[in-house]
């Protein structure tokens, strides 16, 4: 197994770490950092999160630079970013962080377009990621992020960025999927 493959599994091992440290019942006390109560233990888990999301952008940088795109890395790393994505978005309703109807249309656009994909790769076809899904991930990565660390450094302002990058991800994974479904029309009129 290649180094951006083993990589890429990192970052599926650090999911339930993560999600461990996000939902355990740890009674580690409360930190106050730039304005925000953040619990120690979700501190932990946003750092492991945005570890883990950080090894997306390692693993597919590291086998461009050497050559080493693999089918096995086709398949493990978007499927690495869904896990990741879903698990956090998950945990944070569990924890009445993250709206309910907000995890479901990104959870909703996630399983559209690996559908699209699956139709269109048993054609023979390969969706690549769009520029719009590139930035609908970030998007996501910042909005989970944020609330993990309760809107650190933005509560000192008084700035509900947590909540503008709910917004931001759901408007965002919204035009992206259309986008997939627009440009990929004809895999579906076959």
């Amino acid at each position: 197994m290649n180094v951006p493959n083993q990589i890429t599994i990192s970052r599926i091992i650090l999911i339930p770490i993560f999600m461990v440290f996000l939902l355990g019942p740890f009674s580690w006390g409360t930190l106050h950092i730039f304005g925000a109560d953040i619990p120690v233990h979700h501190l932990i888990a946003a750092i492991i999160f945005i570890v883990a999301a950080a090894t997306d952008w390692l693993d597919g940088f590291y086998a461009r630079k050497y050559n080493l795109v693999t089918n096995m890395g086709k398949f493990l790393d978007p499927l690495a970013d869904k896990l990741l994505i879903t698990a956090a978005f998950v945990s944070l309703v569990e924890l009445e962080m993250f709206p309910a109807w907000a995890a479901i249309i990104i959870l909703s656009r996630e399983f559209a377009v690996t559908g699209l994909r699956l139709v269109a790769s048993g054609e023979g076809n390969v969706i690549a990621a769009s520029v719009w899904g590139k930035w609908k991930t970030v998007s996501q990565i910042v909005a989970a992020s944020a609330l993990m660390l309760h809107n650190m450094i933005f509560e000192l302002l008084s700035i509900p960025f947590d909540t503008f990058m709910i917004y931001v991800a759901v408007i965002l994974t919204l035009f992206s999927g259309i986008d997939y479904f627009v440009k990929n029309k004809h895999v579906l009129v076959k």
